[in-house]
């Protein structure tokens, strides 16, 4: 944990006013106790401490009691605010100060006018902000919301978003000021903006609905670069692959993710008519791509990430799953840029016929790259009968079963390449008539059309499914109300958008695409009492998918009544209403009934909406795509996504610090029962967070709270299916084996395929041994003390298994 170092000087620790702090910090939060903190506090503290280190010692000291009790992260956040609070205003002032939670939730409003003038004067915020009504934005904030943050979701403010003077690197901005700068960036060219601004204020600080988190990073500043995702075609010359880095090198400056389509880059061997000579490949090219995304790690926030995508009939496939390897020559290895293999369904009939399969360089079958379903498989056929003839030089046949068998085993050894189908991302794309769908992006949830002149540009933003569960379930109407407001924020960031290319700009502008997508989907299952494992639970993923798509695409249907539809709208899917749903069909017919195993329910008035979309039309070619969250999610303090839980108990590792995570509902339940006390946190601690060796804990609870490797992933798959048939583009989906072995891999990822499946994202798997447990005192922050030990999990908190042995495997490019 980073704090600015402290304008106080050493002395005698101020007891009154910790005491005064810490019960503050307790208030209201059961099951907590301002004693248990000081009693923690005063082990590791002593006279002449720094004040800076005093407030880190009270964080610590709240921390090391999670464990025991969920609601002490609660109690840490507001100690961790306290620190914030004096560090904000004591530089506004330009002097020492500490107000107390009562003192600023009064003098918010001065402060709020205060930070947006000095963050001018900084530039670092557009100077058009300071045109809003600030009587009427300042008199909207709410500062109780704040206590609404837990640790992991305040500390992840604290250390990534949260503006700082860029000289002394001290943070001015407050958690409502921070919501209330991203809503006036999203309402700044809007008719009403002050209302607006209030309006989108009031989603994101009840944390209903999150931004991606460029837009997080950047809304409301000089260089408002908002949009997630860049997807890229690199053509087959020098000058569209260095072009291709430069553009990679502009897009991550800002904290994009890219996904980069090398399909069209000839194949090892293959004739170079200029020189003469013979290709290296497409391999060293990839090499380069990969250094350039270490190079530019987005002003120092984070990481830059890409994703290089190959079809599954280049020549240089087999070397292109290697990439990731450990071993071999490390100048043909890419060990910082993702992977995926791009598998047309031609391929995936060949494995189940074990059959033959050639590759190509794509110089001499260049019409390959933008055919897919049965005009694919055609013209492949075709050119095989050519290079049987003769007519083709550099080609090369393989067993199609092997060559899975490889992709399946590098996909275990290495976590990559992930496999995704180019099939279903075409045939159901709404923008068939536009141009073709030649890979994903970064996390394999967006689904947009490239070619040389345009770059796919998606805008992102996470509904919280958990804040939408009432007591008779899913609230549908609260439902209705977010997703209109989010799809409008995130309409509005296409034409805020800061772009570094034209190709962008003028892309986006041409298609408006957005990703609207959910997170708490585990939250909001464990609120209903629905096990994972479950048909309820593969029926849920449905239902509420279906909701949140039927708003979504009616919010963009009125976006077009009031804004103008899109201007690619003529000729797409939507035009001819055809929605995501129907778009099923499309699927089927090009498969064939015996190749398709998936489900065409629905239980709303599709009908009616799809008449509006025809005849009034849509303002988004793209509606729809489930991201990871691996960030926003924190922030809300709920499960990533559409993810399952990994373990009710252990420490979760980001580039924030070490966070112990407990499951709230399981403590929630098994105190109900009697069942949680020192003895049960042993317990989870000993079983890694899993319940099922724990006798006395009831079957139905086992059940609920089991984790990610405890059921069969099909149930993922399942669901995952149910929601695919409401959205027009992706999701990104993880896997999950406890035991695998060459036959779980296999059925498992023809299982996704035959459900109709576009993308599937990282395969999770067990270590072999387990990681070493550390003590969560001793290693949870930077005092010292002593405690049982705590497992300890990479960032995603998915295990230490090869497959997810990564640097940034939460993929925070996309959230």
């Amino acid at each position: 944990m980073e704090v600015a170092p402290s304008r106080s000087t050493a002395g005698p620790i101020p007891w009154e006013r910790v005491h005064r702090v810490v019960r503050e910090a307790v208030a209201g939060l059961p099951d907590t106790s301002a004693e248990a903190v000081l009693a923690e506090l005063k082990r590791n503290v002593y006279d002449g401490i720094r004040a800076d280190e005093l407030a880190l010692a009270q964080i610590m000291a709240a921390r090391t009691l999670v464990e025991r009790e969920p609601n002490y992260s609660f109690v840490a956040a507001r100690l961790l605010l306290d620190l914030l609070r004096g560090e904000a205003t004591s530089y506004l002032a330009d002097e020492p100060r500490q107000p107390d939670y009562a003192e600023m939730a009064a003098g918010y409003a001065d402060y709020f006018r205060d930070y947006l003038r000095r963050g001018i004067d900084l530039q670092l915020l557009d100077e058009e902000l300071a045109a809003f009504d600030l009587d009427i934005l300042a008199a909207a904030l709410r500062p109780e919301r704040d206590l609404d943050l837990g640790l992991l979701g305040l500390q992840t403010l604290y250390d990534r978003y949260l503006l700082r003077d860029p000289h002394a690197g001290i943070r001015f901005e407050l958690p409502q000021a921070f919501f209330m700068r991203v809503a006036m960036g999203l309402a700044i060219r809007e008719p009403e903006r002050d209302t607006r601004a209030v309006e989108f204020y009031e989603l994101l600080s009840t944390l209903r609905f999150m931004t991606s988190t460029p837009t997080l990073f950047n809304a409301g500043t000089r260089r408002p670069q908002l949009s997630s995702c860049f997807l890229t075609t690199v053509s087959d010359d020098l000058e569209s692959i260095f072009t291709g880095y430069r553009n990679n090198a502009l897009l991550a400056k800002y904290s994009g993710g890219l996904g980069n389509d090398w399909t069209p880059v000839r194949g090892l061997g293959a004739h170079i008519r200029g020189t003469g000579g013979k290709s290296q490949g497409v391999v060293p090219f990839l090499k380069i791509a990969n250094d350039t995304t270490v190079a530019v790690n987005q002003g120092g926030k984070r990481k830059g990430a890409a994703c290089a995508y190959l079809e599954t009939w280049h020549i240089d496939i087999e070397e292109f799953l290697e990439l990731r390897k450990n071993t071999g020559d490390d100048r043909r290895r890419t060990h910082d840029m993702n992977t995926a293999n791009w598998v047309p369904d031609e391929f995936l009939r060949r494995v189940e016929a074990d059959a033959q399969w050639t590759l190509f360089s794509p110089d001499e079958v260049p019409d390959l790259h933008d055919l897919y379903g049965t005009a694919f498989a055609e013209r492949y056929r075709a050119y095989e009968k050519a290079a049987d003839a003769g007519q083709i030089r550099v080609f090369r046949r393989v067993s199609a079963t092997q060559l899975w068998r490889r992709m399946l085993t590098m996909l275990f050894e290495t976590g990559h390449p992930w496999i995704t189908f180019k099939d279903p991302c075409n045939l159901r794309s709404p923008q068939q008539h536009a141009g073709v769908v030649h890979s994903s992006n970064l996390c394999t949830e967006i689904t947009l059309n490239t070619s040389p002149d345009e770059i796919a540009v998606c805008n992102l933003g996470s509904v919280n499914l958990a804040r939408h569960i009432g007591k008779d379930g899913l609230d549908v109407e609260a439902l209705r109300k977010t997703v209109r407001t989010a799809v409008r924020m995130l309409d509005n960031v296409i034409d805020i958008n800061f772009y570094t290319v034209p190709e962008a700009r003028r892309s986006n502008l041409r298609h408006r695409p957005v990703g609207l997508g959910l997170m708490g989907f585990t939250d909001a299952l464990f609120e209903l009492g629905i096990p994972q494992a479950s048909d309820e639970a593969v029926e849920f993923a449905d239902r509420s998918m279906e909701v949140l798509s039927y708003h979504a695409i009616s919010a963009s249907v009125e976006l077009a009544g009031e804004r103008g539809a899109y201007p690619s709208f003529d000729g797409s899917l939507w035009s001819r209403g055809i929605l995501p749903l129907d778009s099923l069909r499309l699927l089927a017919e090009a498969r064939g009934e015996d190749e398709l195993d998936i489900d065409t329910s629905s239980t709303l008035d599709w009908d009616a909406l799809r008449e509006r979309v025809r005849t009034v039309g849509m303002r988004n070619s793209n509606v729809l795509a489930i991201a990871p969250t691996a960030t926003i999610s924190n922030i809300c303090g709920v499960g990533q996504s559409i993810e399952p839980l990994f373990s009710n108990l252990f420490v979760k590792s980001n580039m924030s610090g070490e966070f112990t995570v407990v499951n709230p509902y399981l403590v929630r339940d098994l105190k109900r029962r009697g069942l949680w006390d020192e003895r049960m946190v042993v317990e989870l601690k000993l079983h890694d967070g899993v319940l099922g060796p724990i006798e006395r804990v009831p079957e139905e609870l086992k059940k609920l709270y089991a984790t990610a490797f405890e059921f069969d992933s099909r149930w993922l798959v399942d669901a995952a299916a149910r929601r695919q048939k409401w959205i027009d583009q992706a999701q990104s989906l993880n896997l999950y084996l406890a035991e695998p072995s060459g036959r779980a891999l296999d059925a498992l990822y023809r299982h996704a395929w035959r459900r109709g499946l576009k993308t599937t994202y990282y395969l999770r798997s067990r270590a072999a041994t387990q990681v070493e447990k550390s003590t969560l005192r001793g290693t949870d922050g930077r005092l010292n003390a002593v405690a049982p030990a705590v497992p300890a999990v990479p960032a995603d908190a998915s295990g230490a298994a090869a497959a997810c042995r990564i640097d940034d495997p939460d993929c925070e490019a996309c959230q």
